[in-house]
């Protein structure tokens, strides 16, 4: 019997360690495209390395990095403007941090589905983790819901276009657990939120990703500037 093909998918790949496990996780149902975004966030060097080693990792071909340096014009984030500090890590703060870019995930994903609509995909990736989101707003479940309202609106009627968030509901300790199950490089993904040859253990970011390797009980290949005792 005639295996059929496997729908083209679009995935969102920041250079992270979620979205590196995302690549590999949608590897098994579609034929993937990465795509990767520049906003004008500090460490764009060092994510956009890490993008090109998963996808060479991956051996996939079809892959597009664009650059969206108006969220860095418009502001309002320690990631896209300088005059605001990179808060220390609080885990426990209840609040917004200053690294949240304002609705970025929605200009990712209006890029992503543009691309799909282009290429034919049906699925579009984004690796967004709501329980270990540092309370980013645009990591919800409600808001993936509401963009793929809009994305069936928006589209043509035969798109079929489906922007899939298959972590949402997940710990990132899970995310390190699938990684190490599907041999993902690790070593390949940038978290944190400065630039750096090494990663400085002193942003959310880092503390996030430190907390995630430690619960899961997988040793992280990349170095930190500061480790923080465990």
């Amino acid at each position: 019997m005639t295996v059929p093909p496997k729908p083209k998918g679009v995935v969102l790949v920041s250079g992270g360690m979620d979205s590196l496990v995302l690549a590999a996780f949608a590897t098994r149902e579609s034929e993937v495209a990465l795509l990767h975004v520049n906003y004008g966030q500090p460490t764009e060097r060092k994510e956009l390395a890490c993008f090109h080693a998963i996808a060479d990792h991956l051996k996939v071909k079809e892959r597009l990095a664009v650059d969206i340096g108006y969220l860095k014009t418009i502001g309002g984030s320690a990631l896209t403007d300088p005059r605001i500090a990179i808060p220390e890590a609080d885990l426990d703060r209840g609040t917004v941090p200053a690294t949240y870019v304002p609705f970025r995930n929605a200009h990712f994903l209006c890029i992503a589905v543009s691309w799909a609509e282009v290429i034919g995909a049906k699925n579009v990736y984004i690796g967004a983790v709501t329980a270990d989101s540092s309370g980013y707003p645009d990591c919800r479940p409600e808001f993936y819901e509401a963009m793929n309202e809009a994305v069936r609106r928006g589209t043509k009627e035969d798109s079929g276009i489906v922007v899939r968030a298959p972590f949402v509901r997940l710990k990132k300790k899970d995310l390190v657990l699938m990684g190490k199950s599907l041999g993902v490089p690790f070593e390949h993904s940038w978290s944190c939120y400065r630039d750096g040859e090494k990663a400085c253990g002193r942003c959310d970011s880092c503390a996030l990703r430190l907390r995630a390797f430690a619960e899961a009980g997988v040793s992280d290949p990349i170095e930190y500037a500061v480790r923080p005792a465990s």
